[in-house]
């Protein structure tokens, strides 16, 4: 769906009968050009834009009905989620990319939130009528409680090298600009990951395969730097740090409503899907012949 929607809003239309379309150039098309010719037969910008409508439109709207019901609700309700569970969630799923910029980090933690919060209020709007007894709950926690938490985690990259030489060599061209990727495929000696630009991924600290000596080089770092030449047992490296990740544990009273509503949902045997807040509200919209 993610994917959908973006694509759909690629394109901005304009009173003047033109379209920008969200390439970074800024420039402007009639709707009757071509957006991509096959063959020499033209697609134009308002066939493109019909299909987009035609074939997501409904679904878009929807969404963003639900989105805004789900708020209202939540906001009559004093329905809030804690700010510790969101932190909690996003750092599961930064642990699951690979390398990308820190704009990127910040656009996809501000969509993750969104979507976090939403799916959290939902599920307690639609179970707020469902009873979970205190017993079950507990049971759930002490079994299950562990998983809830995040354990610390560092995104690394390194380069290992045979000698300090060549290490101090590498630390002035990072110096002088060159890319952490392209040296790591030059130079390191770890063939596991040189041709990954040196990548480790994301590493529990924990984790009995987090490289002796890294964490505590990382601790004393700040994120998207790389560390001064240091020995290690294999040589001499260099790390950089893509993400520092905290543990986030949580108490029993801090998770029970959370667990409540999970439980209460499996119970009710109800999908995660907002057509049944639907019903009693005011809600118009040009397919109310497909109301939910």
């Amino acid at each position: 769906m993610l994917l959908v929607t973006n694509i759909a809003t690629l394109l901005v239309w304009n009173q003047g009968g033109q379209v920008d379309v969200g390439t970074g150039e800024h420039k402007k098309y009639k709707l009757n050009e071509a957006a991509a010719t096959v063959n020499g037969e033209e697609i134009s910008f308002q066939m493109w834009q019909e299909a987009l409508r035609n074939t997501y439109g409904e679904e878009q709207l929807k969404s963003m009905i639900d989105q805004k019901l789900v708020k209202q609700l939540a906001d009559e309700k004093d329905i809030s989620i804690s700010d510790k569970v969101v932190e909690r969630e996003i750092s599961m799923l930064l642990a699951m990319q690979g390398i990308i910029s820190k704009p990127e980090y910040e656009h996809l933690e501000a969509e993750w939130e969104n979507d976090i919060r939403y799916r959290y209020q939902l599920e307690m709007l639609l179970t707020e009528d469902v009873s979970v007894s205190d017993e079950k709950i507990k049971e759930h926690y002490d079994t299950y409680g562990e998983q809830y938490n995040f354990t610390s985690s560092m995104q690394i990259s390194h380069i290992l090298v045979k000698d300090s030489e060549t290490a101090e060599k590498v630390y002035h061209e990072l110096d002088d600009g060159a890319s952490f990727n392209l040296l790591a495929q030059e130079y390191s000696m770890d063939k596991e990951t040189k041709d990954e630009g040196g990548y480790l991924g994301y590493i529990s600290t924990e984790s009995q395969y987090f490289p002796k000596d890294y964490e505590n080089i990382a601790a004393d770092m700040v994120e998207f730097s790389y560390s001064q030449p240091f020995e290690v047992d294999e040589g001499v490296a260099i790390i950089y740090l893509h993400r520092k990740l905290p543990s986030i544990t949580f108490t029993y009273e801090e998770m029970k409503p959370y667990i409540k509503s999970e439980l209460a949902l499996h119970q009710k045997n109800q999908t995660l899907e907002a057509d049944p807040l639907w019903k009693n509200q005011d809600i118009e919209w040009i397919y109310s012949s497909t109301d939910p």
